[in-house]
């Protein structure tokens, strides 16, 4: 047995929909292959994506150079097949910290609670308070669309942001410096994956499910005609939280691997394997490797949660 130590390793997301573009690809038999079941990855440090099940390939974006776990932008994670949870607290996170965080934006303190399946958001746009409830739907693009059935301003009731201001709701909010959000009239149009810090993602959400605790994302392949690949089975095929990669070439920290074989395991099953990307050293140094026979690798991680509060050596 042996320890490997390497930085930042990536995961992710959650998202959800986006088109991101790869200069140059190499052939799909050499693509890193990628499987993930019960991951909870932190966007940061509140923001969290619940993963249940995610099945797709590291596409690189750069010739001749493969996918590197440290460099977040040298890969697109094209997504087959996917189910992807993500709390209203979550997605009020998001908007705020990331999609209205440009200067002068007209946005501020946005807070979402779902009711009942419908979307209730609270803000302030100019400066004025208001809240939107409204039905979240998918567009046959994959895209999420929020639709305002009711609409507040100040606390009284409008017959819509457009009554209200007297012009669309597009013209008030410019969406070119904004993340994954277009606007269609009083419609807010999400495409969630470009909601999210790299690494991009390309997929496409094909199923929405809405309940009082999460939006939920199903995806599936990027074009309707592609069958999905089947599941990877990974070196320890009961385990219930893990990511897997499979195949292709590699690269994380100073190592490079071929063929590769990595597997990260969750070290507590009981719950999901809380993951953070910027702070994954930490997770690793309490942790430990081994290779396999098929000279493979397996590192057992704790939760993040469970060393948050741990000095020492490997911190960042």
């Amino acid at each position: 047995m042996r320890t490997v130590r390497f930085s930042t390793l990536w995961m992710l997301v959650a998202g959800l929909a986006l088109s991101g573009r790869a200069s140059a690809q190499a052939a799909p038999e050499d693509r890193v292959q990628v499987q993930m079941r019960n991951v909870a990855f932190h966007v940061d440090s509140t923001i969290v994506l619940g993963i249940r099940f995610v099945r797709g390939e590291l596409r690189r974006t750069a010739p001749g150079q493969a996918p590197w776990l440290d460099d977040k932008h040298s890969f697109v994670l094209g997504i087959d097949s996917a189910r992807i949870g993500i709390t209203p607290a979550a997605l009020g996170g998001l908007l705020n910290r990331y999609t209205f965080a440009y200067p002068g934006s007209p946005l501020r303190k946005l807070a979402i609670t779902l009711d009942r399946g419908q979307v209730v958001q609270h803000g302030l746009l100019h400066g004025i308070s208001f809240t939107v409830v409204g039905d979240l739907t998918l567009t046959p693009e994959g895209a999420l669309r929020l639709h305002p059935t009711s609409v507040k301003a100040a606390g009284i009731k409008v017959g819509g942001l457009m009554k209200l201001f007297g012009l669309h709701l597009q013209k008030l909010v410019n969406t070119d410096q904004a993340r994954g959000v277009t606007i269609a009239g009083d419609d807010f149009l999400l495409t969630p994956a470009q909601l999210l810090p790299p690494p991009r993602v390309a997929g496409r959400v094909v199923a929405l499910e809405v309940n009082d605790s999460e939006i939920v994302q199903i995806f599936g392949a990027e074009h309707a005609r592609t069958a999905a690949p089947d599941p990877l089975t990974p070196p320890l095929p009961k385990a219930e939280n893990y990511m897997f990669f499979r195949k292709g070439v590699l690269r994380f920290g100073k190592l490079t691997m071929t063929d590769t074989d990595l597997m990260i395991v969750d070290a507590d099953p009981k719950d999901p394997f809380d993951f953070w990307l910027d702070r994954y050293n930490r997770q690793l140094v309490a942790g430990t490797s081994r290779n396999t026979v098929d000279h493979g690798l397996i590192v057992s991680m704790p939760d993040f949660s469970k060393i948050a509060g741990r000095g020492g050596a490997g911190g960042q």
